[in-house]
């Protein structure tokens, strides 16, 4: 294996943990860290492969950089992203320039610099609430949030990209991803960190709504798998475990390993407004298994087992400001 492969939003939850795979599987990586006068590769800084990669830093939002940085790769993982629900509600703007035109620098660089094989990252909640489970890659896209909206906007650029120009672009569609280096911001980061700081009671947002968690190392292997199969090309595959389960039944499971007795008491500052609140997810991965013959291996209580594992190491727990709502 002597592939040249550049991961944007390497420095990120997902991004490092690709980076790492890849890496073992023998791909030179060019690990794209997000510019900062710190000089900080975010979780870059933690991965046990360090010394093997070439780290960069820069930014997707121009395109100038972006055709600099893709010359001589054969594949691009573009997981570079603004994630976060609640800023998006309050910096739309931001997420327009980094979602959307972040994407098309890199479909332009990647068609100049000789039709470089592209897997974008889509996620789940460009369908918004389920209207059938379980969802399938035909389901309707629902803008619920800026987020969600600048995503659709993101995969739509990409995929034209393939049929306006022929670039060899697949759209990976992962469902909610969770393990350790996870942001605070999401869920199950927030109430193990919480809990490890023996925290009696936790405030929440709404706890009814369902979801199709999939952890980081299976999540991984689906990119990789996709990147790796030429049938994906010009098609937009998700990326789940078949598996529903609520937030209130996740956090009951955390609670039980964790062997804690806190109590959740539901925050209003944390609920989403009500048409942007996407209540159901739960993926159909039957395409996927066909195009690949990938299938998780981790389910939900192994998997949330090794992320209480890896958040209550004290050198962990110390980088999450568990005491503040992270937007």
């Amino acid at each position: 294996m002597n592939k040249n492969v550049l991961i944007t939003g390497a420095d990120g939850f997902i991004g490092s943990h690709l980076t790492e795979m890849l890496v073992a599987k023998g791909y030179q990586v060019a690990a794209l860290s997000q510019y900062n006068s710190f000089n900080n590769w975010g979780w870059l800084e933690s991965i046990n492969c360090k010394e093997q990669i070439e780290v960069l830093t820069g930014d997707i939002r121009d395109p100038h950089y972006c055709k600099y940085i893709t010359k001589d790769v054969d594949i691009i993982y573009h997981l570079a992203a603004l994630i976060a629900i609640p800023y998006s509600y309050v910096a739309p703007d931001s997420y327009v320039d980094t979602n959307i035109k972040g994407t098309l620098n890199i479909c332009q660089a990647a068609k100049e610099n000789g039709n470089i094989r592209v897997i974008h990252t889509s996620t789940s909640e460009v369908y918004g609430t389920a209207q059938y489970v379980p969802m399938d890659e035909k389901h309707p896209l629902q803008p619920q949030s800026p987020y969600s909206a600048t995503k659709i906007a993101a995969d739509a650029m990409a995929m034209s990209f393939y049929n306006a120009f022929g670039l060899p672009v697949t759209i990976a569609r992962p469902f909610n991803t969770y393990g350790p280096r996870q942001s605070a911001r999401a869920v199950i980061p927030t109430i193990i960190t919480q809990i490890a700081n023996g925290v009696k009671e936790i405030k929440l947002g709404d706890l009814s709504p369902t979801r199709d968690f999939n952890y980081v190392y299976d999540t991984c292997c689906g990119f990789i798998a996709l990147s790796e199969c030429d049938e994906s090309i010009g098609q937009t595959v998700n990326i789940g475990s078949n598996f529903e389960i609520s937030i209130g039944d996740t956090l009951n499971l955390i609670k039980e390993l964790m062997n804690s007795d806190v109590k959740f008491i539901v925050d209003d500052e944390r609920i989403r407004p009500s048409k942007s609140e996407v209540f159901r997810l739960w993926c159909d991965n039957s395409k996927i298994e066909k195009l690949t013959g990938f299938k998780p291996k981790i389910d939900i209580r192994e998997g949330l087992k090794r992320t209480i594992d890896w958040v209550i190491q004290p050198e962990n727990l110390k980088k999450y400001k568990s005491e503040i709502y992270n937007v």
